[in-house]
């Protein structure tokens, strides 16, 4: 799949915050399609999994695709009902000819709708990141240096608008008992 083109490219994450792995995805993704849909997942929430709104998510996307044009940005709010999800998001991203996604109960919903692959299927090796939001959010949330594992326009956004201090605040601790709990 990699040197393969698509017309119409669909990727749905949470994308909280923006770090080096969706970068990287999105930017091949850009590369690839003609056009790519972006969908910010779980747009309606604000909780210790979505500590960033959707217009700071969207904001993200933005910074991090500055020198491309070629995407267009769809929130996708969470509905608790994977049937009604399914057929919401059919109809936000109408025909696509590649869905991207790493999560098993989204792909499961979408597969009989759309030819769906993984990000990493899409990618080289060498560009594989082993880093997911989660990770970011504990190191954010322990006060350590996250900065290098977020694209640079990111990292200036998330710090000048002090939604990592936000964050810490408001789900620190929350965030500190989950990550001892999946350790």
């Amino acid at each position: 799949m990699l040197d393969q083109h698509y017309p119409r490219i669909g990727m749905i994450a949470r994308w909280k915050p923006v770090h080096r792995g969706h970068w990287v995805t999105l930017r091949t993704l850009c590369k690839t399609a003609d056009k790519l849909l972006i969908g910010i997942g779980s747009s309606n929430r604000y909780n210790v999994r979505n500590p960033f709104t959707a217009v700071e998510t969207e904001e993200m996307l933005r910074l991090s695709l500055d020198d491309l044009n070629n995407y267009e940005i769809i929130w996708v709010p969470d509905l608790d009902d994977g049937p009604r999800w399914r057929e919401m998001v059919r109809n936000l991203f109408g025909d696509l000819d590649l869905f991207v996604t790493d999560n098993p109960y989204v792909n499961s919903l979408l597969e009989k709708d759309y030819h769906t692959c993984r990000p990493v299927e899409l990618l080289p090796p060498e560009a594989h990141a082993r880093i997911n939001g989660s990770m970011v959010r504990a190191m954010m949330a322990r006060g350590e240096r996250w900065q290098d594992w977020v694209p640079a326009p990111c990292a200036d956004y998330i710090q000048q608008n002090k939604l990592d201090e936000r964050f810490r605040n408001e789900f620190g601790l929350e965030t500190l008992a989950m990550a001892t709990i999946v350790e």
